[in-house]
């Protein structure tokens, strides 16, 4: 399948913070995708990484003064801000944050930013205090209301050797945001659609149980593909070692009832219902309340008819696909 990112021109603002050296797995990803990027340094983010290596990265010349010599076609960050697709700050700082939110201009990336009407994407990255702020929180609230996709931070090991919120999301994570940005306005736009994915898993006693070999991965694509048109996707997963995707939101599950259960209440809400998953038709009677022992003999596992999960929801209006 091909990516929404193919033939894209997106902007990267790399702003100064230790995280900055995570960008270049950022241009990676997104020029891996088949996207044209081009890398938009502040002075301190130079402190951190040379151009160079975004250079090698992306085969795109990196932008960092706002008085770089224009050309009849290259006219500075007007060109760039004009033929961008999205533009992404990964990492951003507090200080940077606090100049968008502002609309103040007095380097490359900032210029670049208020000339640009693509979606923004910010990933903020700075110690838990400093993102915690009052000031922080509300200049990231002005740019969501602007239409600003703020993804993470998330909580881990910080540079200061401290644990706690503001570490830069993953190159993963965040390039699937982009490409759910760019498919925002797509066709299924303000459409809801559930996918169920994976096998399930039906216990015979605290040990095993009975399964089969889904990988899931059908329906997390399906997922993701669903995202890039433009949709929320809600993902009922049995149990799987394939990461789902990361703007979906993700019900993690592991018998066919719970399945069921779970498919049931998100579909109450959803215009769509995808069933890629590989629900097991049986299940066992009784559950053993502790581990079978082996026998001389043989083992009959009685077992009984497991919800049909797709015939069960007839709600009006629901497009529903089964596998």
């Amino acid at each position: 399948m091909t990516s929404i990112l193919n033939d894209k021109r997106i902007i990267l603002g790399v702003s100064g913070g230790i995280a900055a050296y995570k960008a270049l797995d950022i241009a990676r990803g997104l020029t891996g995708e088949g996207a044209r990027v081009d890398v938009v340094m502040t002075a301190a983010a130079r402190e951190f990484v040379t151009p160079l290596r975004f250079q090698a990265l992306t085969h795109r010349p990196v932008h960092g003064d706002v008085f770089e010599p224009w050309t009849a076609v290259e006219q500075g960050h007007v060109s760039l801000a004009r033929e961008a697709d999205a533009l992404v700050v990964a990492p951003a700082t507090a200080d940077v944050i606090a100049k968008l939110a502002l609309g103040l201009a007095d380097d490359m990336l900032t210029v670049t930013a208020l000339a640009c009407t693509a979606p923004l994407i910010i990933a903020p990255a700075m110690e838990q205090a400093m993102f915690l702020h009052a000031a922080t929180q509300q200049n990231l609230r002005v740019l969501v209301e602007r239409g600003a996709r703020i993804v993470g931070p998330e909580h881990g090991p910080l540079a200061s050797g401290a644990v706690g919120q503001g570490r830069l999301v993953s190159p993963r994570r965040l390039v699937a945001a982009v490409r759910a940005a760019l498919g925002a306005d797509g066709p299924l736009a303000g459409k809801h659609a559930v996918v169920s994915a994976g096998p399930t898993r039906e216990p015979v006693d605290p040990i095993r149980f009975l399964s089969n070999r889904s990988s899931g991965k059908m329906g997390f694509a399906l997922a993701e593909a669903l995202i890039e048109a433009g949709a929320k996707a809600t993902l009922v997963t049995g149990p799987t070692w394939v990461e789902p995707p990361a703007e979906a939101e993700v019900i993690a599950v592991e018998t066919a009832a719970q399945m069921a259960a779970a498919v049931s209440h998100a579909a109450d809400r959803a215009d769509i219902l995808i069933m890629a998953a590989a629900v097991a038709d049986y299940r066992p009677a009784e559950v053993a309340q502790q581990k079978i022992k082996k026998t001389e003999g043989d083992l009959v596992i009685r077992l009984t008819r497991t919800t049909d999960i797709i015939a069960s929801i007839n709600r009006p209006g629901l497009i529903k696909v089964g596998f």
